[in-house]
């Protein structure tokens, strides 16, 4: 660089930032063969649209998209995602024409055994590994184990991946076995059976049920309750009724049982506070409110996608409208009817903290596998379902409010799942979103509920319910976003320098 002239020129290039900004580049023509950018272009948005539909977060399907097509020599591609639609497009430069291709997400389902084996997959593409198990451009062979995965951001410093011009028959057999490896991934059973699921949350109930302070009495009630809401969803999902009215004849299902209770228990030998109705509600609503993208929507809308963090959030916020909706109208026929309503106050759990923890790990490990998650993913998610409940119970015994204890747990749990997620090899999301259900907030939903449906006519009725709401809210949102703040700490480390790294 030629001296500067003055000490104006000085004082500039003192001053001067980097000269290169990341946005408005010029495309090039890498000169690829028509049908390896179209074959990559077809297994990118393939592989997002299956990724999306599974639960990953935006940023994560941007990562896979960009980590495929820079791996077939298609750099500079533009991605976008929303809730409901994947557009992926690549420009030559030049004369040519660009290639838009587009994809829209018509199903959502919760599979995170599927879903970690198409990540696997994206990442095995983007680093060069033949998908069939052999040796790829880069060399590397071997089981995925060996593979890291991608960091959210590594698309924009990773160096271009050595693609044969002359010789676009190596990477057309790549693709081939790529996509006969997703076509395998997505058209593959469920582990488990439709019953086992049923029978698993069951148990997830009754572990929601003993963490809330019930007896064996109330989990026996909440798990078969629970059962028969799962096999009634179920029904309704088959015949096509939308996710709103089925959220609301889930928590219909639930309120009846309750309200049951108040009807049958004071004619047998038994006190009604041995059976506290809100504790049937409340382990009902915990499995259906374990199943929103709470988190992924936090996620996305940290992350920079605001339209599809818009998306999430509307949906959650529909399908929680739902579970109001069925609880408010159940409570409401029946005290029209006179149904003696009353809250029973559920006593605090003095069961140990040890007992508590092993409650919250099969909680966790119930919504791991009843999700499909790999027998590894279901253990790695009950211990993390575990440490969250010590840390928030820790937390509220030192002081901190419910929403601030929840938040610190989940954070711990962002953290855990991003940093050790891939060296477990479970994928991040079964650690993270299992590892909160324990602490969703059922029973403040259901006595908020309760208080405004009883009490309509109360100045404190509708103070105390609309608190419990929000207080219910805030939980929710500190433990999405305490979840998000923990991956993305754990990210940001693990790009820091090493000590062994060399310079550069």
């Amino acid at each position: 660089m030629a001296r500067p002239r003055n000490l104006r020129e000085l004082v500039l290039r003192t001053l001067a930032g980097p000269a290169t900004l990341d946005v408005g580049r010029r495309p090039h023509d890498a000169g690829l063969d028509e049908a390896v950018v179209r074959g990559a272009m077809e297994l990118a948005l393939r592989t997002g649209e299956t990724v999306l539909s599974l639960g990953a977060a935006a940023a994560e399907v941007v990562a896979a998209i960009l980590g495929i097509t820079r791996a077939f020599g298609l750099v500079g591609c533009q991605v976008d995602v929303t809730f409901t639609a994947i557009t992926v497009s690549y420009d030559r430069g030049g004369a040519s024409v660009p290639i838009t291709v587009m994809r829209v997400v018509t199903a959502r389902v919760d599979d995170y055994g599927r879903l970690g084996r198409v990540m696997q997959l994206a990442r095995e593409v983007a680093v060069g590994t033949d998908p069939a198990g052999g040796t790829g451009p880069t060399g590397r062979t071997g089981p995925a184990e060996r593979i890291e995965p991608d960091d959210r951001t590594a698309h924009v410093d990773r160096p271009e991946p050595a693609v044969s011009v002359a010789d676009p028959g190596g990477a057309l057999l790549r693709l081939e076995r790529a996509h006969a490896r997703l076509d395998e991934i997505v058209t593959a059973p469920h582990p488990y059976r439709r019953g086992i699921v049923t029978v698993v949350l069951a148990v997830m109930a009754a572990g929601v049920a003993f963490l809330l302070g019930g007896g064996p009495g109330v989990a026996v009630v909440a798990g078969a309750t629970t059962a028969l809401i799962d096999h009634a969803l179920w029904r309704l999902g088959r015949w096509g009724l939308p996710a709103f009215f089925r959220q609301a004849v889930g928590a219909a299902i639930a309120t009846l049982v309750a309200v049951g209770l108040w009807l049958v228990v004071p004619l047998l030998p038994v006190d009604l506070a041995q059976f506290p109705p809100s504790l049937v509600v409340a382990s009902g609503i915990v499995v259906l409110l374990a199943g929103l993208s709470l988190v992924g929507s936090a996620e996305d809308a940290i992350s920079g996608f605001p339209v599809t963090a818009g998306g999430r959030a509307f949906e959650v916020v529909v399908l929680t409208i739902g579970i109001v909706a069925g609880i408010g109208a159940v409570l409401d026929v029946a005290r029209r009817a006179g149904v003696p309503l009353e809250i029973i106050e559920v006593p605090t759990n003095t069961s140990p903290l040890v007992v508590q923890a092993l409650s919250a790990a099969v909680v966790a490990s119930a919504w791991g596998i009843a999700s499909y998650a790999r027998p590894r993913a279901a253990l790695v998610a009950a211990v993390a379902g575990g440490v969250a409940w010590v840390i928030y119970a820790v937390g509220v015994d030192a002081g901190l409010g419910v929403a601030v204890a929840s938040a610190a747990a989940a954070s711990v749990i962002g953290f855990l799942s991003e940093s050790l997620g891939s060296r477990l090899h479970v994928p991040t999301i079964v650690v993270s979103i299992c590892g909160i259900v324990p602490l969703l907030p059922g029973l403040a939903i259901y006595r908020a509920l309760f208080l405004l449906v009883t009490e309509p006519s109360a100045t404190g009725g509708l103070g105390s319910g609309a608190t419990g709401l929000l207080s219910a809210a805030m939980v929710g949102l500190g433990l999405a976003a305490g979840v998000t703040l923990g991956e993305f700490l754990a990210a940001s480390l693990a790009r820091l320098p090493r000590r062994s790294d060399p310079p550069g």
